[in-house]
């Protein structure tokens, strides 16, 4: 069966074959980090992408913090989802999808595909195993991708841009998987409104037996916890005012929907 699930996960990587472009200079990323780049205790390499900005923590083979910018007309992308999990050409010894066979775990995007696929390229990029973290299923399949289709939903309903930080709690006493990738035992996110300086955070445990965190985004936590945990100081805008569980912005799903069909032809 482990061979079986190697050799799906180097048909995927392979059947979407594409030409990976450098990274770009950091400062090309000060859209995705617009009020300041983030303060990491850990010692990071940063990796600018076009749609976001990879904090790389190399002995652990994740992210320690992903920050992009989403613009309402990017949305809705019409680019269909291709799988095309790759290794990173431009980090030696990186994580591989083959890190993740038979593990039992998602490889969980931090920028997702959903808010990347308004270009072809970006979305390609978008499956950079330097874009991802081991998730359980019932995490990166419920809670967290309601969360980041939220996030869309805002972006188009408010018509403003977002700017949203992405991160994990790891350390000692956490497993590996594969090839020195760890898997981190708590998952956060920080989103911002960049027109009324609104910000909201969440964290999510990540740790065995793994619960069902069910559908309520205001399961919500303090965006300073957040930081102290992580070790990591985000910068936010002058006009930042942080909202209280159960005052995140709304969204109508259906309405989301028929946007990206009536754009797209079909449902997401």
């Amino acid at each position: 069966m482990k061979k079986l699930l190697l050799l799906l996960s180097l048909f995927v990587s392979t059947a979407f074959a594409w030409e990976q472009r450098a990274p770009l200079p950091v400062q090309a990323c000060q859209v995705h980090s617009p009020y300041g780049f983030a303060q990491t205790q850990r010692q990071v390499q940063p990796i600018c992408r076009e749609a976001y900005l990879v904090a790389y923590d190399a002995p652990v083979k994740i992210p320690a913090y992903v920050a992009y910018t989403l613009l309402p007309q990017n949305a809705l992308g019409c680019f269909p989802r291709t799988n095309a999990f790759v290794a990173d050409q431009s980090i030696p010894n990186g994580p591989t999808p083959s890190d993740y066979a038979g593990t039992g775990y998602d490889k969980g995007h931090a920028a997702p595909d959903g808010d990347l696929s308004w270009s072809q390229i970006v979305e390609y990029e978008s499956f950079l195993m330097t874009n991802m973290y081991p998730q359980h299923g019932s995490l990166n399949r419920g809670i967290w991708k309601l969360l980041e289709t939220s996030v869309r939903g805002w972006a188009v309903q408010q018509n403003r841009a977002f700017t949203i930080y992405v991160g994990a709690l790891y350390g000692a006493g956490d497993g590996y998987i594969g090839n020195g990738v760890i898997v981190p035992n708590a998952y956060y996110k920080i989103v911002i409104d960049q027109q009324t300086g609104a910000v909201a955070g969440w964290m999510f445990p990540h740790k065995k037996p793994y619960v069902n965190l069910g559908i309520d985004l205001t399961f919500r936590t303090p965006i300073n916890g957040n930081e102290q945990a992580a070790a990591v100081k985000f910068a936010f805008p002058a006009n930042a005012r942080e909202l209280q569980p159960g005052q995140e912005w709304p969204v109508d799903y259906g309405a989301l929907t028929n946007a990206k069909r009536a754009k797209c032809g079909k449902a997401d």
